[in-house]
This record gives structure tokens, sequence and C-alpha cells, in this order.
């Protein structure tokens, strides 16, 4: 049982991983047109557990709130800023939802949270200034859009915490919604959703049913399952293999080399991360 826990956890924490990559990837793409699709794909995977979706109206709209915000900001962030140090600053959210607790959740940081924090906000400092001392205009955009998609990602887990609990299966209701808003927006926005489907390349629908299968559909069901018959603790520490092995794909689908400004934000983002988590013993809804 503790083998089939670990291998469900490893393969949710390994799909998540490519997203950053195939993001990147689509960098031409609009990014409602791309969250949509991508969203939509990954929704429809729970279609034979459709009863499942039914909740609460309240869950219902944090859920889709929440999966539709943060990924429209994560794939803006990715057409408009570098593709490595956008991927740092998104996971920052796990230091933003144990900030955020108190105010969420209730209780008081700890010292072990103030220092993640610290560390985290260190991480930042040394990546931006790594970047470029004086940051285009472009890549502003995408490094905020990086930032307020970690904030969201870190309320929405921790609102989740204040709804009645339901089943993994209702997260495809939220994301074919979401999904579903998405491509509304998009058309009533641009008003040419349709020529825009039409343009996209075979590639890029390739990239997109990967996205929407993998780490926007299986990854959400081996997670869940292995939270349920495993050790929380345990799988909350296997979780930040993600940002490294993101990095590092990252890095070999772009042909980039890792700058050590990069290098060393990752490692402090990941220390700061394991150590404002752990003191609040907060086991993260996703990787």
């Amino acid at each position: 049982m503790r083998a089939r826990t670990y291998i469900l956890a490893l393969c949710a924490i390994v799909l998540w991983s490519t997203l950053a990559s195939i993001a990147a990837h689509l960098h031409g793409q609009d990014p409602l047109v791309t969250t949509g699709i991508g969203l939509c794909i990954g929704g429809l995977l729970s279609l034979g557990r459709i009863r499942s979706w039914l909740v609460p109206w309240r869950t219902f709209l944090i859920g889709c709130t929440g999966i539709f915000g943060y990924h429209i900001l994560y794939f803006t962030a990715f057409t408009s800023a570098p593709a490595l140090e956008v991927n740092v600053l998104n996971y920052l959210w796990p230091l933003a939802m144990v900030l955020l607790a108190p105010v969420i959740v209730g209780g008081r940081l700890r010292s072990g949270q103030v220092l993640g924090a610290s560390l985290g906000v260190a991480g930042t400092v040394v990546l931006l200034a790594g970047a470029s001392w004086s940051i285009r205009s472009s890549d502003a955009r995408g490094y905020g859009s990086a930032l307020a998609a970690a904030v969201i990602w870190a309320t929405y887990s921790l609102l989740t915490r204040r709804l009645p609990p339901f089943p993994t299966a209702a997260v495809g209701g939220f994301c074919l919604a979401s999904g579903l808003l998405a491509l509304l927006s998009a058309a009533a926005l641009h008003g040419h959703v349709a020529i825009q489907l039409r343009g996209i390349s075979a590639m890029d629908w390739a990239l997109l049913g990967l996205a929407g299968i993998g780490p926007l559909g299986i990854a959400f069901y081996c997670w869940d399952a292995a939270l349920k018959c495993g050790d929380p603790p345990t799988i909350a520490v296997l979780a930040y293999l993600t940002p490294v092995l993101s990095s590092l794909l990252l890095m070999v689908t772009l042909h980039r080399a890792l700058t050590a400004p990069t290098a060393v934000a990752l490692v402090l983002v990941i220390i700061g991360a394991a150590l404002a988590t752990r003191s609040r013993q907060v086991l993260v809804e996703r990787p």
C-alpha cells in the first residue's frame, strides 16, 4: 500500500512538472484560449462521475474562481516573461499560503513561518535582480502575473479547507466550467475565437491535449488517491520535488543554462516553502 501511495504521488508530481514546459512552448497562443482548451479537456476526464459535480453553490463558486484565476494568470505569465524566472516565482504560493493562513483559517505566524517567508522573499529579490536591474515592461507583466497566480492558488487552497468535504471528481466540474468561462471571455474580448482555434497548429493541439490530460487532469486524481491512502506529511515533502523537476525540464526543453541567480533563488524558495509549511504542518493541496 505504501509503495502504491508513493507511486501515485510521484506520478502527480511528474505530471505537474511538465506544465511549465508545455506553457513555455505555447508562447504565441492567447492565454484565455489556452486555459479554456486545457481545462475543458481536463474537466471532461471526470465526465463518467458527473454526479460528483453536484456540490453546494459556494463550493462550486470558490472552485471555479480559484482554478480559472490561477490558470489564466499562469499562462499569461509564460507569454510575458522568461519561463524559468516565471516558474520560480510561481512556486512562492506555498509561502503565500502560510502567510495568508492566519487571515483565512485563523491562528498566528510562528518563527519558522517568518523565516521561511523571508527566504522566499530573498529568493525573489535575487531572481529579479539577476534577471535584469531594469525589467522590461513586458517582463514586469509576466512577473506580476506569476506572483498574482501564486497568491490566488494559496487563497483557493486555504478557502477549500473552510468548505464541506467534496469528492475529487468535483474538480472536473470546476475545470470544465472554468474552461468554458475562459473561452467565453476570449470570445467577448476578441470576438475571433473560432479563427484562433483554426489557427492552432497540430503541435500546439498536441501540447494542449497533453496539458489537459496530464497536469490538468490525471494529476489531480493521482494526488487525491495518494493523500487518501498515504501519510500526508511525507507526501507533502515529496511535493517539493516539483519546482526542481519543473525547472530542470524547462532548461532541457528550452536549451537554457541554469544561471547562478536562478539557482540561488530556486534553492531559497524551496527551503523557505519547506520551512514555512512544515512549521505549520499544512498539507499543500497541489505542488
